[in-house]
Protein backbone atom coordinates (compact mmCIF):
# COMPACT_ATOMS: atom_id res chain seq x y z
CA UNK A 1 0.00 0.00 0.00
CA UNK A 2 1.57 3.51 -1.13
CA UNK A 3 2.41 5.89 1.73
CA UNK A 4 -0.31 8.30 2.01
CA UNK A 5 0.25 12.01 0.55
CA UNK A 6 -0.24 15.33 3.40
CA UNK A 7 -0.77 18.90 2.40
CA UNK A 8 1.57 21.17 4.58
CA UNK A 9 2.67 24.65 4.33
CA UNK A 10 1.84 24.54 0.47
CA UNK A 11 3.39 21.34 -0.19
CA UNK A 12 2.36 17.71 -0.74
CA UNK A 13 4.63 15.20 0.04
CA UNK A 14 4.54 12.22 1.41
CA UNK A 15 3.85 11.57 5.19
CA UNK A 16 7.13 10.04 6.82
CA UNK A 17 8.45 13.49 4.75
CA UNK A 18 6.57 16.09 6.51
CA UNK A 19 8.28 18.29 9.62
CA UNK A 20 7.43 20.71 11.78
CA UNK A 21 9.38 23.01 13.74
CA UNK A 22 9.83 22.05 17.61
CA UNK A 23 8.93 25.92 18.07
CA UNK A 24 5.93 25.41 16.31
CA UNK A 25 3.10 27.26 18.79
CA UNK A 26 1.23 24.22 18.46
CA UNK A 27 3.67 22.23 19.80
CA UNK A 28 4.53 24.59 22.32
CA UNK A 29 1.11 25.83 23.63
CA UNK A 30 -1.76 24.66 21.77
CA UNK A 31 -2.22 27.73 19.95
CA UNK A 32 -4.40 26.59 16.99
CA UNK A 33 -7.74 25.10 15.66
CA UNK A 34 -8.58 21.82 13.70
CA UNK A 35 -11.17 20.73 11.53
CA UNK A 36 -12.35 17.31 10.55
CA UNK A 37 -14.28 16.85 7.01
CA UNK A 38 -15.81 14.07 5.81
CA UNK A 39 -15.96 13.14 2.44
CA UNK A 40 -17.99 10.50 0.54
CA UNK A 41 -17.63 9.16 -2.96
CA UNK A 42 -14.77 11.16 -3.43
CA UNK A 43 -16.10 14.48 -2.44
CA UNK A 44 -16.08 17.20 0.51
CA UNK A 45 -19.21 16.73 2.66
CA UNK A 46 -21.00 19.74 3.93
CA UNK A 47 -17.64 21.82 3.26
CA UNK A 48 -19.08 24.84 3.15
CA UNK A 49 -20.34 24.40 7.18
CA UNK A 50 -16.99 23.01 8.21
CA UNK A 51 -15.13 25.58 6.42
CA UNK A 52 -17.65 28.53 8.34
CA UNK A 53 -16.87 26.68 11.83
CA UNK A 54 -12.93 26.62 11.03
CA UNK A 55 -13.09 30.52 10.21
CA UNK A 56 -15.57 30.74 13.83
CA UNK A 57 -12.62 28.59 15.44
CA UNK A 58 -9.91 31.00 13.84
CA UNK A 59 -12.02 34.01 14.63
CA UNK A 60 -12.08 32.78 18.40
CA UNK A 61 -8.48 32.66 18.32
CA UNK A 62 -7.80 36.13 17.29
CA UNK A 63 -5.84 33.85 14.07
CA UNK A 64 -6.40 35.26 10.30
CA UNK A 65 -7.44 32.13 8.65
CA UNK A 66 -4.23 31.63 5.64
CA UNK A 67 -6.07 31.04 2.58
CA UNK A 68 -9.69 32.21 1.56
CA UNK A 69 -12.22 29.92 1.67
CA UNK A 70 -12.93 29.19 -1.96
CA UNK A 71 -8.77 28.25 -1.83
CA UNK A 72 -9.57 24.67 0.68
CA UNK A 73 -11.66 23.02 -1.39
CA UNK A 74 -8.71 22.12 -4.07
CA UNK A 75 -6.17 21.39 -1.64
CA UNK A 76 -8.17 19.29 0.51
CA UNK A 77 -10.18 16.88 -1.93
CA UNK A 78 -6.22 16.01 -3.70
CA UNK A 79 -5.66 14.52 -0.59
CA UNK A 80 -8.76 11.76 -1.06
CA UNK A 81 -7.80 8.32 -2.42
CA UNK A 82 -10.19 7.17 -4.74
CA UNK A 83 -14.02 7.52 -3.56
CA UNK A 84 -14.07 5.09 -0.46
CA UNK A 85 -15.18 7.30 2.77
CA UNK A 86 -12.44 9.13 4.22
CA UNK A 87 -11.96 11.93 6.90
CA UNK A 88 -9.60 14.78 5.72
CA UNK A 89 -7.88 16.75 9.16
CA UNK A 90 -7.22 20.04 8.55
CA UNK A 91 -4.86 21.96 11.42
CA UNK A 92 -4.00 25.50 11.50
CA UNK A 93 -1.22 26.78 14.06
CA UNK A 94 -0.23 30.30 15.17
CA UNK A 95 3.43 29.04 12.91
CA UNK A 96 7.19 28.87 14.79
CA UNK A 97 8.97 31.52 16.07
CA UNK A 98 12.73 31.85 17.37
CA UNK A 99 11.74 32.61 20.84
CA UNK A 100 8.77 31.41 23.12
CA UNK A 101 6.93 33.63 24.63
CA UNK A 102 3.26 33.49 25.08
CA UNK A 103 2.31 36.76 23.92
CA UNK A 104 1.67 36.77 20.19
CA UNK A 105 4.54 36.95 17.99
CA UNK A 106 4.30 39.62 15.26
CA UNK A 107 5.28 38.63 12.00
CA UNK A 108 4.52 34.76 11.82
CA UNK A 109 3.23 32.77 9.27
CA UNK A 110 0.86 30.19 10.20
CA UNK A 111 1.02 26.65 10.15
CA UNK A 112 -0.86 24.42 8.01
CA UNK A 113 -1.16 20.56 7.90
CA UNK A 114 -4.08 18.26 6.14
CA UNK A 115 -4.25 14.61 5.63
CA UNK A 116 -6.84 12.29 4.87
CA UNK A 117 -7.81 8.96 6.64
CA UNK A 118 -10.45 6.01 5.52
CA UNK A 119 -13.31 5.25 7.24
CA UNK A 120 -14.08 2.18 9.09
CA UNK A 121 -16.34 0.15 7.25
CA UNK A 122 -19.72 -1.52 8.32
CA UNK A 123 -22.62 -0.36 10.22
CA UNK A 124 -21.16 1.49 13.69
CA UNK A 125 -21.74 -1.12 17.20
CA UNK A 126 -24.40 0.14 20.04
CA UNK A 127 -21.67 1.34 22.85
CA UNK A 128 -21.36 2.04 26.14
CA UNK A 129 -21.15 5.34 28.42
CA UNK A 130 -20.46 6.72 31.38
CA UNK A 131 -21.39 10.22 32.98
CA UNK A 132 -18.19 12.61 33.99
CA UNK A 133 -17.72 16.27 35.68
CA UNK A 134 -16.76 18.08 32.33
CA UNK A 135 -13.34 19.77 33.22
CA UNK A 136 -12.74 21.52 30.07
CA UNK A 137 -11.68 24.92 29.20
CA UNK A 138 -14.98 27.88 29.19
CA UNK A 139 -14.94 28.19 25.39
CA UNK A 140 -15.71 24.67 24.15
CA UNK A 141 -17.55 26.09 20.80
CA UNK A 142 -14.14 26.58 19.63
CA UNK A 143 -12.39 23.74 17.76
CA UNK A 144 -9.21 24.14 18.96
CA UNK A 145 -6.22 21.75 19.29
CA UNK A 146 -6.62 22.04 23.49
CA UNK A 147 -7.87 19.21 23.85
CA UNK A 148 -5.66 17.55 27.03
CA UNK A 149 -9.25 17.59 28.95
CA UNK A 150 -11.15 15.46 26.29
CA UNK A 151 -7.86 13.06 25.87
CA UNK A 152 -8.20 12.49 29.57
CA UNK A 153 -12.04 11.94 30.29
CA UNK A 154 -12.24 9.61 26.75
CA UNK A 155 -9.44 7.61 28.23
CA UNK A 156 -11.69 7.74 31.89
CA UNK A 157 -14.38 6.64 29.92
CA UNK A 158 -12.44 3.21 27.74
CA UNK A 159 -10.58 2.58 31.42
CA UNK A 160 -14.01 1.86 32.87
CA UNK A 161 -14.94 -0.31 29.79
CA UNK A 162 -16.88 2.06 27.83
CA UNK A 163 -16.20 4.30 24.91
CA UNK A 164 -17.63 7.25 25.00
CA UNK A 165 -18.11 10.22 28.47
CA UNK A 166 -20.89 12.56 28.71
CA UNK A 167 -19.80 15.35 30.09
CA UNK A 168 -21.89 17.01 32.98
CA UNK A 169 -21.30 20.56 34.35
CA UNK A 170 -23.72 22.11 36.85
CA UNK A 171 -25.81 19.56 36.60
CA UNK A 172 -26.50 19.89 33.03
CA UNK A 173 -25.24 17.61 30.24
CA UNK A 174 -22.96 19.59 27.86
CA UNK A 175 -21.48 17.10 25.15
CA UNK A 176 -19.30 13.71 24.76
CA UNK A 177 -15.81 13.46 25.18
CA UNK A 178 -15.41 13.42 21.09
CA UNK A 179 -19.26 13.84 20.11
CA UNK A 180 -22.28 15.62 20.75
CA UNK A 181 -25.14 13.83 22.60
CA UNK A 182 -28.86 13.13 21.85
CA UNK A 183 -31.79 11.56 24.07
CA UNK A 184 -34.87 10.28 23.02
CA UNK A 185 -37.37 11.56 26.06
CA UNK A 186 -41.22 10.96 25.75
CA UNK A 187 -40.63 9.80 21.99
CA UNK A 188 -39.05 13.32 21.69
CA UNK A 189 -35.41 13.80 20.19
CA UNK A 190 -33.33 16.55 22.15
CA UNK A 191 -29.88 17.75 21.95
CA UNK A 192 -28.73 20.87 24.46
CA UNK A 193 -28.75 24.12 22.65
CA UNK A 194 -25.47 26.03 20.98
CA UNK A 195 -23.37 27.87 23.27
CA UNK A 196 -20.06 27.99 24.43
CA UNK A 197 -20.37 24.73 26.64
CA UNK A 198 -20.48 22.55 23.39
CA UNK A 199 -18.98 22.55 19.70
CA UNK A 200 -21.67 23.21 17.05
CA UNK A 201 -21.14 20.04 15.28
CA UNK A 202 -21.81 19.78 11.74
CA UNK A 203 -23.34 16.25 12.08
CA UNK A 204 -25.62 17.57 15.11
CA UNK A 205 -27.02 20.34 12.74
CA UNK A 206 -27.83 17.80 9.88
CA UNK A 207 -29.69 15.67 12.12
CA UNK A 208 -32.02 18.19 13.80
CA UNK A 209 -32.37 19.32 9.76
CA UNK A 210 -33.65 15.48 9.11
CA UNK A 211 -35.93 15.51 12.23
CA UNK A 212 -37.67 18.78 11.10
CA UNK A 213 -37.71 17.43 7.34
CA UNK A 214 -39.26 14.15 8.73
CA UNK A 215 -41.63 14.49 11.23
CA UNK A 216 -39.46 13.53 13.65
CA UNK A 217 -40.29 15.69 17.16
CA UNK A 218 -37.48 17.46 18.41
CA UNK A 219 -35.79 19.90 20.86
CA UNK A 220 -32.72 21.96 21.11
CA UNK A 221 -32.68 22.71 25.22
CA UNK A 222 -30.97 22.33 27.81
CA UNK A 223 -30.74 17.98 29.35
CA UNK A 224 -30.98 17.78 33.14
CA UNK A 225 -28.00 15.10 34.09
CA UNK A 226 -30.75 12.62 35.89
CA UNK A 227 -32.24 12.97 32.91
CA UNK A 228 -30.20 10.41 31.07
CA UNK A 229 -31.47 7.60 33.89
CA UNK A 230 -35.03 7.94 32.03
CA UNK A 231 -34.03 8.51 28.52
CA UNK A 232 -35.48 6.00 25.98
CA UNK A 233 -32.56 6.53 24.05
CA UNK A 234 -29.31 8.27 24.04
CA UNK A 235 -27.25 8.70 21.20
CA UNK A 236 -23.99 10.13 20.30
CA UNK A 237 -22.49 11.85 16.92
CA UNK A 238 -19.62 13.16 15.11
CA UNK A 239 -17.79 13.73 11.33
CA UNK A 240 -16.26 10.59 11.85
CA UNK A 241 -18.22 8.60 13.74
CA UNK A 242 -21.59 9.54 12.77
CA UNK A 243 -23.83 8.41 14.86
CA UNK A 244 -23.44 5.78 17.56
CA UNK A 245 -26.89 4.58 19.62
CA UNK A 246 -25.69 3.97 23.68
CA UNK A 247 -27.33 1.41 25.36
CA UNK A 248 -25.10 1.21 28.47
CA UNK A 249 -24.60 4.22 30.48
CA UNK A 250 -22.92 3.82 34.10
CA UNK A 251 -23.37 0.35 33.83
CA UNK A 252 -26.98 0.45 33.66
CA UNK A 253 -29.02 -0.47 29.90
CA UNK A 254 -30.60 2.36 28.19
CA UNK A 255 -34.05 1.92 27.30
CA UNK A 256 -34.46 -1.84 26.46
CA UNK A 257 -30.99 -2.21 25.97
CA UNK A 258 -30.58 -1.96 22.18
CA UNK A 259 -31.08 0.85 19.27
CA UNK A 260 -34.19 2.21 19.56
CA UNK A 261 -36.74 3.00 17.07
CA UNK A 262 -36.16 6.86 16.50
CA UNK A 263 -32.44 6.10 16.30
CA UNK A 264 -33.13 3.16 13.80
CA UNK A 265 -35.45 6.10 11.79
CA UNK A 266 -32.39 8.53 11.96
CA UNK A 267 -29.64 6.21 10.91
CA UNK A 268 -31.79 5.24 8.03
CA UNK A 269 -32.86 8.93 7.02
CA UNK A 270 -29.06 9.77 7.52
CA UNK A 271 -27.85 6.81 5.18
CA UNK A 272 -30.31 7.89 2.61
CA UNK A 273 -28.80 11.75 3.06
CA UNK A 274 -25.25 10.42 2.12
CA UNK A 275 -26.26 8.24 -0.73
CA UNK A 276 -28.41 11.31 -2.31
CA UNK A 277 -24.45 13.05 -2.10
CA UNK A 278 -22.78 10.97 -3.17
CA UNK A 279 -25.06 11.18 -6.81
CA UNK A 280 -24.76 14.36 -7.21
CA UNK A 281 -22.32 15.79 -9.49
Amino acid sequence: MSEPIVYLNGEFLPLSQARVSVLDRGFLFGDGVYEVIPAYGGKLFRLEQHLARLEQSLNGIRLESPLARAEWQPILSRLLQGERDQAVYLQITRGAYPKRDHAFPESIRPTVFAMATPYPEGRPQPAKAITCEDIRWQWCHLKTINLLANVLLRQEAIERGAQEAILVREGQVTEGAASNIFIVSGGVLATPPKGPKLLPGITRDLILELAAAHGIPCQEREIEADELARAEEIWYTSSTRELVPIVELNGQPVGLGRPGAVFERMYELFQDYKRAFRATR
